[in-house]
């Protein structure tokens, strides 16, 4: 082997190996977007080992790489081996796309069985005439058959109307070159046109595909944008100015609209009825129970001084209207004139009182709501004192997990509640939110916190 031959050789290959290069590339985006996307898809698996099996094919049967791999014995029973291989995963790529019907795919598995048995034969044994013989007319005979069903095929699928053309100019120059081998014929081979051909029609199939899924994620991050603004309207946007409550709420959704929910059932100077819910599950569907919530809480006004009739009376109206999702809540109802306070919760983590320094947990709760009909409730009362503050919260603060999956936990929370104990509500709030999303790696849950202060005045 001269350099003037290696030379010739490759101005000779140099539009095969060039084609081969880029096809094997293609193939390789392919992998790498399904691996990107996490997700097992046949359809881009089976096409990128049919494109980098196709593209290697290329570059093995060059007139380059047989002058650099002369006197070789493997080589030539690899590079046969390959040849016969490459059809598998083209088959299996049909099949996955839809484009063979239920007849066909039983053609393809057979054809998979017979290409496999003669690759194996060839590198075991070396090539024989008669291997090639039964490829060719194996692939002509199912090529002959895919080309027949997919021309016979109606179907109001776009993208099979743009990839059919493709596919059959690439399985006639498929047909004409097993034909050509076939025979012995010394003519060009021209497969890798058609495979070019088909290259574009899946490019361009990919191409639209990506840019409808833009416009739907557009679409349907609009529509999230005015699902958001909804579900704030459905939020109270502060507690009135009372002389003797001071009340702030923070609200921290962990998609675009979420789960969480409160309200001030009744606010003024003489009392306070604080609600929190907690929807469970994310997104649309929780945001939709959890306007639910808030019809229910409405409908229940009357009931604003009692919690266990409260949350009664909204399980009623929540049970049977939730598909199968439930509702924790807690309400607590806040009286300056008696100076007491009642409290009940379904299912919901207990409120804490700071009280002179001491944090108390105040439980009482019941069965979670909308998932029973006969659910009942119980009031605990305590005395109200001046200078109390109550923090009522749902479980995404308690249960937020830092990178090693410790949890941030009722000690913590109740620590932090001692340690904002000069700060008013708002700052207070803030600082609690705040300090749970340093210590969470990521925010798994809808964070939500109301603090009220009792301020009496006299």
């Amino acid at each position: 082997m001269t350099a003037d031959q290696v030379l010739q050789a490759f101005h000779r290959d140099a539009p095969n190996l060039f084609l081969g290069a880029g096809i094997v590339s293609v193939g390789l985006v392919a992998a790498a977007f399904s691996a990107i996307r996490r997700k097992l898809d046949p359809v881009l698996i089976y096409f990128a080992l049919f494109a980098v099996l196709y593209g290697l094919r290329m570059w093995m049967v060059s007139n380059l790489m047989g002058l650099t791999m002369q006197g070789s014995s493997l080589y030539p029973r690899l590079s046969a081996a390959l040849d016969f291989t490459v059809a598998i995963p083209a088959f299996l790529f049909f099949k996955a796309a839809g484009l063979l019907r239920r007849q066909a795919t039983i053609l393809s598995y057979a054809l998979g069985i017979v290409l496999g048995s003669l690759a194996l034969a060839t590198a075991a044994f070396g090539l024989q005439r008669i291997f090639v013989q039964i490829a060719n007319i194996s692939i002509i005979a199912a090529l002959i058959i895919v080309a027949s069903r997919s021309i016979g095929r109606r179907s109001d699928n776009e993208d099979l109307l743009v990839i059919r053309p493709g596919l059959l100019i690439f399985v006639a120059f498929v047909l004409w070159e097993n034909i050509r081998s076939a025979l012995g014929l010394r003519l060009p081979d021209v497969e890798p046109i058609g495979f070019v051909v088909l290259l574009g029609t899946l490019g361009y199939v990919a191409a639209r595909q990506t840019l409808q899924r833009d416009l739907q994620l557009s679409e349907i991050q609009k529509e999230l944008e005015v699902a958001r603004r909804m579900q704030l309207s459905i939020l109270p946007t502060g507690f009135p100015n009372s002389a003797n409550f001071h009340v702030a709420a923070r609200y921290v959704p962990m998609t675009s609209v979420a789960g969480d929910f409160y309200d001030f059932i009744v606010a003024d100077d003489r009392q306070a009825g604080l609600l929190i819910a907690d929807v469970s599950g994310h997104g649309v569907p929780a945001a939709l129970i959890a306007s639910m919530v808030k019809v229910a809480a409405t409908s229940q006004r009357a009931n604003a001084a009692d919690p266990a009739r409260l949350l009664a009376g909204m399980n009623a109206v929540l049970f049977g209207n939730t598909q199968n999702q439930f509702v924790t809540a807690a309400y607590v109802h806040l009286d300056s004139t008696s100076r007491t306070l009642q409290y009940s919760a379904a299912g919901h983590p207990p409120m804490l009182l700071l009280r002179h320094g001491k944090v108390i947990e105040i439980a009482e709760n019941g069965l979670i709501l909308a998932a029973f009909d006969s659910a009942t409730y119980t009031n605990a009362a305590h005395p109200l004192e001046p200078g109390d503050r109550l923090l009522l919260y749902t479980d995404g603060l308690i249960e937020a997990a830092n990178p090693i999956g410790d949890f941030f936990g009722q000690d913590a929370l109740s620590a932090l509640l001692r340690q904002t104990a000069d700060l008013p509500p708002s700052a207070a709030s803030d600082q609690i939110i705040s300090s749970v999303q340093r210590w969470s790696a990521s925010q798994d849950d809808d964070l939500t916190v109301l603090i009220c202060d009792y301020v009496r005045v006299n």
